[in-house]
């Protein structure tokens, strides 16, 4: 099993946020470093401080140096695909080539009845979604792109510089929707991170998407499966039960979410305890 942390960009300042990040940057046991595409807090406050994603991503890609780098993840409807390519590219540049690209097709209707987003029906919610898969790594591969869908028109479209990792950064997609989440994983995802915290649920929802890869001919394998693990911040000794019941069932990845207001000393010891789990 391999590690990654994820910070929660709420009711926190900057220098906190910043603080850890450099942090993990140190731990070789973290192979990648986590935000989330939210505009309002998730918990305590809902109407509290809440740094923006991909503004925290870039500045996060100059400071740090080993650690690979993602938002988890970043909801489809907020921006415009061909907006979010140009993102993604300049963050891929800032980090060196170290930017995984997270996206999902949005949950949070709160946040999008305040700013007036669309959050369509689920059927429309995906279609969009699929479709502006299309548009990102049409313009993150191609020196010039055009597209005709329903939602999204391309012409003569360019998005340069590209970036540094081709034909563009890594995906993972984010959900667990069985038939259109997963098999959109299958078609574009280098990683799926489920945000079910049952790991018989991810069982089952790890063979349908083994289904969907084999609908397509994709080798299942070249899939890293992600799972989500909560640290209060305690003793690491407390995380690892759920850490192996997660291995056990065939997680590769546990993206660890750090408690608000964590120090950066604490991922000392973390680092420690799951370098001797692993």
């Amino acid at each position: 099993m391999r590690f990654a942390v994820k910070t929660r960009p709420e009711h926190q300042s900057w220098e906190e946020l910043r603080d850890l990040w450099v942090a993990a940057d140190e731990f070789p046991v973290f192979e990648s470093m986590w935000n989330w595409d939210h505009f309002y807090p998730l918990t305590g406050d809902l109407h509290g401080a809440n740094f923006e994603g991909w503004t925290m991503l870039s500045a996060m890609a100059a400071l740090t140096s080993r650690i690979r780098i993602g938002c988890q993840v970043t909801a489809m409807p907020y921006r415009h695909p061909a907006v979010l390519a140009n993102m993604a590219a300049t963050v891929d540049h800032i980090s060196a080539g170290r930017l995984i690209l997270g996206i999902g097709a949005a949950w949070n209707e709160m946040e999008c009845n305040a700013y007036g987003f669309p959050l369509p029906p689920l059927k429309e919610r995906f279609d969009r979604f699929d479709e502006g898969i299309e548009v990102l790594t049409a313009l993150l591969s191609s020196r010039v792109s055009n597209y005709s869908g329903e939602y999204f028109t391309l012409t003569d479209a360019y998005c340069e510089p590209k970036p540094v990792q081709r034909p563009y950064p890594p995906i993972t997609i984010g959900g667990n929707g069985p038939k259109r989440t997963l098999r959109a994983v299958a078609r574009w995802a280098s990683e799926w991170n489920t945000t079910t915290q049952d790991p018989a649920k991810f069982t089952e929802l790890k063979e349908i998407l083994r289904g969907h890869c084999a609908a397509i001919g994709r080798d299942f394998s070249e899939i890293t499966c992600s799972c989500m693990v909560r640290w209060d911040g305690g003793s690491p000794d407390a995380l690892l039960p759920s850490l192996a019941r997660w291995r056990d069932v065939g997680a590769d990845l546990a993206v660890i979410g750090l408690p608000t207001h964590a120090k950066p000393e604490s991922l000392s010891v973390l680092a420690d305890a799951l370098a001797a789990f692993a």
